[in-house]
């Protein structure tokens, strides 16, 4: 292995990690950073000052490009979008070199709110809040000015200002809701599933046009709690859910005959889970079943 190819493979986890939080798809993440090595690989060693802000920026431009056409493609897509979620964690199945450095920091929640930006708030917003980028860096990969950056980084700020909660929960807190959810919803106690959802919940579910989900955010508590209510009385036996960690937090797996039917990821605020991405896209689920399902 030459020196080039171990230094595009000690940047790769980061690489992979910036990819997939730009573009939230694990397969269009990796198809960037291939052609962040095929670029690496066509350039001038000699021209390079420092490997890593190289390959950084041009990670960032091709997600910057790939999320332009993407954003086109998601506009016709059936349904809700939420991104594909990944196990991290003891429960991944992923090797070392291939751990999205840092996930936790980012959520899947946060993930899909980050749909609001345009490609160049996300990036911008992303090596700042998530990689610790200095504004100047960002200003030249951006081609702009550091005043610019920075007001594109506080108005995302602005604009997620709802994915973080105001009295976020300790991890503690946060797994305990997440279980005591799973299992009122395996027992199909309604009261119970209730009393752990905020008045104001939100369930948001991606079929992706392959499977029937809800087509528009389901509100409130009782709506909700009534859902889980009528899955368990469809299933019973035949349902099985399984806290797993998502994305760096507790969320739920759904397993139906043993196949998997959904991932859930959950935000919790003040004693109450707050919201439920539920992702049933058999093709964004298609990673985590090869992990989970029995005999996978």
């Amino acid at each position: 292995m030459d020196a080039s190819t171990r230094t595009f493979l000690a940047h790769r986890p980061r690489l992979r990690s910036l990819a997939y939080r730009m573009l939230g798809s694990v397969a269009e993440a990796e198809d960037v950073v291939q052609d962040t090595w095929l670029r690496w690989q066509e350039a001038d060693p000699a021209a390079i000052e420092t490997p890593e802000a190289w390959l950084v920026t041009a990670t960032s431009r091709l997600s910057i490009d790939r999320l332009r056409a993407l954003k086109r493609q998601r506009a016709d897509y059936p349904g809700l979008w939420l991104p594909e979620p990944i196990a991290t964690g003891e429960a991944s199945t992923a090797s070392p070199e291939d751990t999205l450095e840092r996930l936790g920091e980012v959520s899947a929640a946060l993930l899909a709110l980050l749909e609001r930006l345009t490609p160049e708030a996300r990036a911008a917003f992303l090596l700042r809040e998530v990689f610790d980028a200095d504004y100047a860096d960002i200003a030249r990969l951006l081609g702009t000015s550091e005043a610019n950056c920075r007001q594109r980084v506080l108005r995302a700020r602005r604009a997620l200002g709802d994915a973080v909660p105001a009295r976020p929960a300790s991890a503690d807190e946060h797994r305990r809701l997440v279980e005591a959810f799973a299992d009122a919803a395996a027992s199909g106690r309604f009261d119970a599933l209730q009393e752990l959802l905020a008045a104001d919940a939100e369930l948001r579910g991606d079929g992706g046009g392959r499977v029937r989900s809800v087509g528009h955010p389901l509100h409130g508590a009782r709506r909700i709690a009534q859902l889980y209510l009528a899955t368990f009385l469809r299933h019973r036996a035949r349902q099985r859910l399984a806290v797993v960690e998502l994305n760096g937090r507790p969320g739920l797996l759904r397993f139906i005959d043993g196949r998997l039917e959904s991932a859930q990821s959950l935000v919790v605020a003040q004693g109450r889970i707050t919201r439920l991405d539920v992702q049933r896209n058999p093709e964004k689920l298609r990673r985590l079943a090869a992990a989970f399902e029995p005999g996978a």
